[in-house]
């Protein structure tokens, strides 16, 4: 239903941030002398930590130590976790530092660059306080929780005018299909673009009910930062299951929309050389696994300024794509102009004209497919250039996440959400 008075969502408000602060042991700012970044020569070796221990944060650890024994052009050297247990089997697995606070990482001399792979809520936090110390950001999907929009334009306000170096954790950017795509469209192949669709479809709630509880009698104390964890989310009292499983909860997450969508969204809207939007409606529920709180499926139509529609759909009760996958994208999108559409298929880019046009049907080869190692590696070479302008970019991220906040909201308030673009806020 629509609002008859919408109202903006609430700003970043200062007892949320003196919370940050105070349970992570200061305030971002006070690392702000870090902002002045050296230069690095071609054969120097950055030093990496990775911030967050979990399963997300191996896999980054398993790829860059594939680059750190390949090119020795990176070092690992410290790892950070607020469950002991888990830091210290992965600070020993990979022989490097270990820390308990992801500031205390952060003031490491050795770290250049930091990969960050915690729960959704604390990612935009964390990525401040790593930006604020100089550091190279490497940060997981979504780049911030579906309630803190107000954080997401901060970070990026603060990312452009550092000119940090960023790149949000959608690996399927490497995928060079994406932006041969986004390429033609912007050489006008399709026309004015008007319309795409893409969608995320997988069967089962592994990634949620299913995240292994390392410890049912853990507790809070000396080797579990409860508050860390809990960063600016509603105050509670411990609960393992929301501790190991967080992204059952809404809370510190938001089921597909914000977990799988952006994914696919990111490069949809690279394609689209979409800006902020205007609209956005979702609907979806939990129609398959009612233990959790977050939805299993999520279907949201976001209309944008620049006159077209993105269409993403997606449920974790179906893996039937009735298209092509392609990597991390999941299901192929298909790209509509007036003049005609893009899509892939069999390792090709197809063009096909629209009815009545008299443009001719096109095939183009794909430079590469996706790679994280690629990605890796782009991300480390931009840092070491000092170029801003990494292929998933802090500015592209905050189009995106503002997309999936709207989605989220409308499904949650049963609303149409609109954005402001003069006063650059969510209504609702």
């Amino acid at each position: 239903m629509k609002s008859e008075n919408p109202t903006a969502l609430p700003p970043l408000t200062r007892r949320s941030f003196l919370h940050h602060a105070a349970v992570t042991g200061t305030i971002a700012a006070g690392l702000s002398a870090g902002l002045h970044r050296r230069g690095y020569s071609a054969n120097e070796r950055l030093g990496v930590g990775v911030i967050g221990a979990g399963n997300r944060g191996n896999s980054h650890l398993d790829a860059l130590k594939h680059i750190q024994d390949e090119d020795k052009s990176i070092e690992l050297r410290a790892v950070c976790d607020v469950y002991r247990p888990r830091m210290t089997r992965t600070a020993e697995r990979f022989g490097i530092k270990g820390y308990m606070s992801h500031l205390e990482l952060l003031e490491d001399p050795s770290v250049d660059i930091v990969t960050i792979a915690t729960p959704d809520h604390i990612h935009g936090y964390q990525a401040l306080d790593a930006l604020h110390a100089g550091k190279g950001i490497y940060c997981e999907k979504p780049v911030t929780h579906w309630r803190q929009f107000e954080l997401t334009k901060q970070l990026a306000k603060e990312v452009a005018a550092s000119r940090g170096v960023f790149m949000c954790g959608t690996q399927g950017m490497s995928d060079t299909a994406w932006r041969q795509i986004g390429q033609l469209v912007r050489e006008g192949l399709i026309g004015q673009p008007i319309h795409a669709e893409c969608g995320y479809f997988r069967v089962g709630d592994w990634g949620e009910a299913g995240m292994p509880i390392d410890d049912p009698n853990a507790r809070p104390g000396a080797d579990l930062n409860w508050e860390a964890f809990l960063g600016d989310a509603p105050q509670r009292a411990f609960d393992v299951s929301r501790f190991f499983r967080w992204r059952m909860y809404e809370d510190y997450a938001g089921g597909p929309c914000t977990d799988l969508f952006p994914h696919i969204l990111t490069p949809v809207m690279h394609m689209m050389n979409a800006g902020l939007p205007s609209v956005a409606v979702a609907t979806g529920g939990k129609f398959r696994y009612s233990e959790r709180e977050v939805p299993d499926t999520f279907n949201m139509l976001v209309d944008f300024p620049e006159n077209f529609t993105i269409a993403v759909l997606g449920t974790q009760g179906n893996d039937f794509q009735a298209s092509e996958n392609r990597g991390s994208a999941s299901r192929v999108p298909v790209i509509r102009g007036w003049d005609g559409a893009l899509t892939v298929s069999n390792d090709k880019i197809i063009f096909t004209p629209a009815h009545g046009s008299n443009k001719e049907k096109q095939l183009f080869d794909i430079d590469r497919g996706e790679n994280l190692l690629h990605f890796f590696r782009e991300f480390i070479g931009c840092f070491r250039n000092s170029n801003p302008n990494t292929i998933s970019n802090m500015e592209l991220a905050y189009r995106v996440q503002t997309a999936l906040i709207m989605s989220y909201l409308s499904l949650r308030e049963s609303k149409v959400v609109k954005f402001d673009r003069q006063t650059e806020s969510i209504l609702l």
